[in-house]
């Protein structure tokens, strides 16, 4: 049985955005509406049993029209089979779920750092931030392995009328390093700071630790292998900063975490 929360979705566009980079526009009309930003969905590949598990995505972009985005990297034949989808397709997504960020709507200036895949959230979030009425500063930080990974990522940050920083691992683009980087050369440190961040492990654990020394909050959007998306197969549990035998779920008490809620190793 289907649960509650799954809807078949009607492909309308994928999009080629760089080597083996896609993005999925879906018809969801109540996904679109209750989504908020740092939520994911669970996709089925295929409409057949092969593969079998769902694949979890965060929520990239919503539509006024009922659609929403998600972005992808082909990595295997369940990603292969998405991006091969046509306008027309039917898929199942199971969502939204998750918690997603706590934004303030004012007191605090806000920086959201991505990395790779990562960036897929921060559109939906930047947009998101832009329509609340907050009225501090808002950049935007964004990273990749080169820039053919990334440029119409950028523009369609510009087109939400921020200005991003870029950074790539072989300098085809932006700042020649890592994109954490760029957060103290584009972030005051005698201003309040709220980090907004979603990418690689090893990203975050940087850019943790760099708010830690400045004393900037941080929150974290964990990527992490899931099974069912709903806490009930444990695949995607961590530790607990406090007690290292108890255990909380990413689908369930995140995918976003106060980066002191995670142990960071």
């Amino acid at each position: 049985m289907e649960h509650s929360l799954t809807r078949p979705s009607e492909v309308v566009r994928t999009e080629a955005l760089g080597r083996d980079i896609y993005r999925l526009t879906l018809v969801a009309p109540q996904i679109a509406e209750d989504a908020r930003p740092g939520q994911f969905v669970m996709v089925q590949t295929a409409a057949g049993k092969d593969p079998l598990l769902r694949r979890p995505f965060s929520i990239h972009q919503i539509a006024g029209n009922g659609t929403v985005q998600i972005l992808l990297k082909v990595v295997g034949r369940g990603t292969r089979l998405l991006a091969e989808t046509k306008q027309g397709d039917f898929i199942s997504v199971f969502g939204p779920l998750g918690k997603g960020f706590s934004i303030p709507k004012a007191g605090q200036n806000i920086c959201m750092v991505g990395g790779g895949m990562g960036i897929a959230p921060l559109l939906f979030l930047g947009k998101w931030i832009l329509r609340s009425g907050f009225d501090g500063k808002l950049i935007a930080l964004l990273g990749a392995r080169c820039g053919d990974e990334i440029t119409t990522l950028k523009e369609d940050f510009i087109h939400l009328g921020l200005h991003p920083m870029i950074a790539t691992d072989d300098g085809s683009a932006g700042h020649h390093g890592l994109v954490t980087d760029l957060m103290p050369r584009n972030m005051t440190p005698d201003e309040e700071w709220l980090v907004l961040t979603c990418g690689p492990y090893p990203m975050m654990r940087g850019v943790a630790k760099i708010c830690k020394q400045k004393n900037w909050s941080c929150q974290v959007s964990m990527e992490t292998m899931m099974a069912c998306g709903m806490g009930a197969c444990l695949g995607c549990a961590i530790s607990k900063p406090n007690d290292l035998h108890s255990y909380q779920h990413v689908c369930k008490d995140g995918p976003v975490f106060e980066m002191s809620d995670i142990v960071w190793r």
